[in-house]
């Protein structure tokens, strides 16, 4: 039996963009996990702003100087993912109790779908627990500071994005 067996978590998400919350999510699990994998997902009901390239792109360029992180992408179930990847584990970042109805939901489903998948809820710094993406695109669209809630590659990408649109 080997008990040195590789953890390896999945933090799944649409990632549209980026977000400095996301990234201590990431820093969080990587210090739990053994290998953390930030599964870009193509969910198209979200309307993403960016594609899944862009969106894989700039996930990439965010967690490069985090060893043990690689961004893939995917589609379609979650457990199926998870079970192609060796993954034990998904991470889902908590900031409020709204977030968490929604996210036991999933996990009990994942569950049912997968009971060999456990999910690990992380809650933010305190400085990023009003941070998500959608308010950032909204700061972003009426030309407001960016730097402190998204890394730097991030920012010049969503402020070309805005600049492309008209109005």
């Amino acid at each position: 039996m080997n008990y040195f067996k590789k953890r390896t978590a999945i933090y799944p998400g649409t990632f549209d963009p980026i977000t400095n919350g996301h990234l201590d999510i990431v820093i969080r699990a990587a210090c739990l996990f053994d290998d953390i994998i930030v599964a870009v997902s193509d969910n198209l009901r979200k309307q993403p702003l960016f594609t899944l390239q862009e969106r894989k792109e700039m996930a990439e360029n965010a967690v490069q100087k985090i060893k043990q992180v690689e961004v893939m992408t995917f589609e379609g179930l979650l457990v199926t993912f998870a079970r192609k990847m060796k993954a034990s584990a998904v991470i889902r970042g908590i900031r409020a109790v709204s977030d968490f109805e929604y996210e036991f939901q999933m996990a009990l489903m994942n569950r049912k779908l997968n009971p060999k998948l456990e999910t690990v809820y992380l809650m933010p710094s305190e400085e990023y627990t009003y941070l998500n993406s959608t308010l950032v695109k909204e700061i972003a669209r009426l030309g407001g500071k960016l730097d402190c809630f998204l890394p730097p590659m991030v920012v010049q990408k969503l402020s070309e994005k805005f600049a492309e649109q008209p109005g």
